[in-house]
């Protein structure tokens, strides 16, 4: 798994305690994942939160506060994950060996429909990719697969190798076609929902995983105090 924390069991800066997010600036929810928007306008929570499926005993809740329900063209609200470029250089991207890699986590929404979200390098190349959740309320396991990107530039040092984000709405120029590498900037498919419009929804995740091959394998269960230590280097 070359997440760290997937499992959000690590919250070094807040010990459970939730925190506004009211601008674009990162707010961390839990250890290696921020959460972004927009400054006067729509706000949301996020909060390590005890809800979780079976064998998890964390997840990560966002809940919409001020809904937006008019989202600008380019405005975005989202939850993400960063990985290191060491952690990822072995995958090859940006290279003709270009490695494909599933994505796989599990997630829970008072909302149901089509969610996106993007795989990229923050540098020119976005996947953004889709997902359905069928019950509201309830946790479902997704997995995405994802063939790897042959162009591009991809960080193989101690920058962003990977960003993974997890729209929580964006604007009509943050969305295109869903499930193809791209140079726009897409953070979800067109017509994904966006939790963000709706006051008082929520949206968690936790068990996320990215690995290299095209099948989702059990969620690595790292020791607390190794998980602790990869944390610490960034936080």
């Amino acid at each position: 798994n070359r997440i760290i924390n997937g499992d959000m069991r690590i919250d070094q800066r807040n010990a459970g305690a939730s925190l506004t997010v009211n601008s674009g600036s990162d707010f961390y929810a839990v250890d290696r994942w921020p959460a972004s928007g927009e400054s006067a306008d729509g706000v949301f929570t996020v909060q390590q939160s005890s809800t979780a499926p079976a064998g998890f005993t964390k997840s990560v809740v966002c809940t919409v506060t001020t809904a937006d329900a008019s989202i600008g063209a380019t405005q975005r609200y989202f939850i993400e994950h960063k990985i290191e470029g060491y952690n990822v250089a072995d995958l090859g991207f940006g290279t003709a060996s270009a490695a494909t890699v599933t994505l796989s986590f599990w997630v829970r929404s008072s909302a149901t429909g089509t969610f996106g979200g993007t795989l990229s390098n923050a540098n020119g190349r976005y996947y953004p990719f889709s997902y359905t959740i069928s019950a509201a309320n309830t946790f479902e396991q997704k997995t995405i697969t994802i063939a790897g990107d042959t162009t591009g530039t991809w960080s193989t040092s101690n920058t962003t190798g990977f960003e993974i984000l997890f729209s929580l709405g964006c604007g009509s120029s943050r969305k295109g076609t869903g499930n193809a590498w791209t140079s726009s900037v897409y953070l979800a498919p067109t017509g994904s929902v966006d939790l963000i419009a709706t006051n008082g929804a929520t949206f968690y995740i936790t068990g996320v995983q990215l690995e290299a091959g095209t099948v989702a394998t059990p969620f690595e269960r790292r020791p607390y105090g190794t998980e602790l230590a990869l944390c610490q280097r960034y936080y």
